[in-house]
């Protein structure tokens, strides 16, 4: 069994990480025609646009629960057939996305906010329809996926011990919570939410596309649409976390169980993720001013949990541990890190006042880049590296310096742009003649392209890595025999 679950998860990692891999050729592309490098028609840019958005985020999510999957499947009796299932369901979807998106023109940006796939688009109405199934077809994956891994986590655990309230209410059990259940749990359950969010708004856009003449409310729809986005982007990161908590004993040598206070800021968290997407309709004067007020409070909320009882223990785990710093513990390390500052950029984003002015602007997909680049990516890879066996740890921690470089010297671009108000989402910025704008716009483009090719390269160095780190682990154990 154990064989058969490490080959379902290799499966979901090849394709998350394949993904990446596409996904980051598509966003050079774009950077690169924003620098007047080359030139693509802006409605082939808003095409590389939302696919670009949809596949990180769907393709990241998914190899994001299959580390969860993984992980449970050591304790619990996961459903192999629902895991292949769902992987083939996404397999399924992501062709179709990509069908939609670079073959049909559709492009609305990941966010396909009401009405604009249906107002005067500039690409066919099958387009739209395929795209809208597509996502629905992943969806269910997703859904799936989680609802399994709750049920195998309730079956040995207990329903009612999956968020660790006894430990809040200051019981002691008689059998330990392992820190990655409550982790997988918080992230199952939050996520399965947020895909249904996605799915309730994906069904009724399906129905104005099969009946164009009804009429559905722009504002709520945006509010579900954003609620599924902001979630599942988080999840994604707190995933890489449960291996975090996981792997990181096995390098440190000390345990990493479940606190009061570690239960406290985990359930605090899966309170506060589910609200502060309201951060994203600040813009939104139609919206209930008490709404607003409550996604600033929530934004800061959520902030504050899960990274203290994180980054503390990531630091006792460390501390006159004497561990060695193989590549898996240095990219928890640094991961950790990533995430810590995008997140610090994501809340100053979110303070009303300071939105009013980055909103727009480069700064936006500069956090978000952040903590998921230099964030969960390297989080990812440390599991990966980790999962393989790999013993190539000099080549592993080679390409890393390429990523940090890359990655950090592509951010810093998205971060001076925001810093100088470039806005976001234009497929070039010649028109805009304020100030210095467009060639500082341009200029920032051209640089984020190259470090952006930087990290790349790196990239699938690592991926090489794994390859022959996974070949001298057999030479080893034959050599051994």
């Amino acid at each position: 069994m154990e064989k058969r679950n490490r080959n379902a998860t290799i499966a979901w990692l090849v394709v998350s990480f394949a993904v990446f891999i596409v996904m980051i050729g598509l966003g050079i592309t774009m950077r690169l025609a924003q620098g007047l490098r080359i030139e693509i028609p802006p409605n082939t840019f808003y095409a590389l646009m939302t696919m670009h958005g949809l596949g990180m985020a769907g393709g990241l999510f998914a190899g994001a629960l299959s580390i969860i999957w993984y992980i449970i499947s050591r304790t619990c009796k996961v459903s192999l057939a629902v895991s292949w299932f769902s992987w083939v369901l996404f397999l399924i979807g992501a062709v179709a996305l990509l069908y939609a998106t670079l073959i049909g023109g559709f492009g609305p940006g990941w966010y396909a906010l009401y009405p604009l796939p249906f107002i005067n688009a500039a690409w066919p109405s099958w387009a739209t329809g395929v795209a809208i199934i597509a996502l629905l077809i992943m969806g269910v994956s997703w859904l799936l996926y989680q609802l399994d891994m709750l049920r195998a986590m309730a079956a040995q655990y207990g329903a009612s011990r999956l968020l660790a309230w006894e430990y809040i209410a200051g019981k002691k059990p008689a059998e330990p919570l392992p820190a990655v259940i409550l982790i997988a749990s918080m992230c199952a359950i939050a996520g399965a939410l947020g895909t249904l969010s996605g799915a309730v708004t994906l069904i009724l856009y399906l129905l104005k596309w099969i009946s164009p003449g009804v009429s559905l409310d722009a504002l709520l729809l945006k509010n579900t649409m954003f609620m599924f986005g902001h979630v599942i982007v988080n999840v994604c990161i707190y995933c890489g976390l449960c291996a975090v908590y996981h792997l990181m004993p096995k390098y440190s040598g000390r345990p990493w169980g479940v606190n009061r206070i570690t239960a406290i800021a985990w359930n605090a968290t899966l309170f506060f993720v589910l609200f502060a997407y309201f951060h994203h309709l600040y813009m939104d004067f139609a919206q209930n001013k008490a709404l607003h007020i409550i996604g600033q409070i929530t934004s800061y909320g959520s902030a504050i949990p899960a990274t203290a009882v994180s980054l503390f223990g990531i630091a006792s785990q460390v501390y006159k541990s004497g561990m060695k710093w193989r590549f898996t513990p240095t990219a928890f390390v640094l991961g950790g890190m990533g995430w810590a500052i995008g997140g610090v950029a994501a809340v100053v984003d979110s303070t009303i006042m300071v939105n009013s002015y980055f909103h727009n602007t480069l700064w936006v997909p500069a956090h978000f880049h952040t903590y998921f680049l230099v964030g969960y990516i390297f989080m990812f890879f440390g599991f990966l590296h980790d999962f393989f066996n790999s013993k190539a740890e000099r080549f592993a921690i080679s390409s890393f310096v390429g990523m940090l470089v890359g990655g950090y010297g592509f951010l810093s671009m998205f971060y001076l742009g925001g810093y100088y108000g470039v806005p976001r989402r234009y497929a070039a910025y010649t028109a805009i003649q304020v100030g210095d704008i467009a060639n500082k716009g341009a200029l920032f483009a051209s640089l984020g392209a190259l470090f952006a090719a930087v990290f790349l390269l790196s990239a699938i160095a690592f991926a090489i890595s794994l390859f022959a780190g996974r070949s001298k682990a057999t030479a080893e154990a034959v050599a051994t025999t």
